[in-house]
């Protein structure tokens, strides 16, 4: 992401963070244990001295009751059909490269997505909803609760979210995916998302 577009979208989405929390109700350090995190990481976050990738971007969203559109400040306006293949900026988080596919403010969110091998390998997600994939190119190791399945390009998954899953690269060069999911409303405590830089093991090991 250009340098000069990722100040931009942080000088916006880190007093929003700040705003949706107070209106909550919130302080800090119960926002952060709701959503499973330190209270000075997400300070950091609403200082805008951190990124938070996507997942943590959803959790928060889903804790404020509002959108991650919402919290990047982007318009309501009703949102135009068509996203044209030049208008897809990539944007790195937690290790992966995702791409927007569809429109914002939508209850189904549409992904492109690359997931280099080794990246959030050892992540497991737990969370209400549905999820979608599809494998362009490289090869897909999908984890669904106790079984594990290789997905190669042309195979497809659809799965409730709150099965523990875990996605990672099989193949050297990574996995190409197209990725639906949708954001249904929950309360923060039904939710499992886990940073990546969270140096608890017992958060990276064990399944959710």
């Amino acid at each position: 992401m250009d340098t000069d577009i990722a100040s931009a979208e942080t000088l916006v989405l880190a007093p929003r963070l700040k705003e949706q929390r107070r209106r909550t109700g919130l302080t800090l350090e119960a926002a952060a244990r709701r959503l499973e995190l330190s209270a000075a990481h997400l300070s950091r976050m609403e200082s805008g001295l951190r990124q938070p990738s996507l997942p943590v971007l959803l959790g928060l969203a889903r804790l404020y009751g509002t959108t991650v559109s919402d919290l990047l400040g982007e318009t309501t306006a009703e949102p135009f059909p068509i996203v044209r293949g030049d208008s897809m900026a990539p944007v790195p988080a937690g290790g992966w490269t995702y791409w927007r596919a569809g429109g914002t403010g939508r209850a189904m969110q549409a992904l492109r997505v690359h997931v280099p091998p080794e990246a959030q390998d050892r992540l497991v997600r737990v969370h209400p909803g549905e999820e979608w994939l599809y494998v362009t190119a490289g090869r897909l190791r999908l984890s669904l609760g106790e079984n594990t399945h290789l997905l190669d390009a042309g195979d497809a998954a659809h799965f409730d979210s709150l099965v523990p899953h875990r996605l990672a690269a099989a193949s050297p060069e990574g996995v190409d995916l197209l990725f639906l999911h949708t954001l249904m409303q929950s309360e923060a405590a039904g939710l499992c998302i886990t940073p990546q830089d969270t140096q608890d093991p017992k958060r990276a090991d064990a399944p959710k």
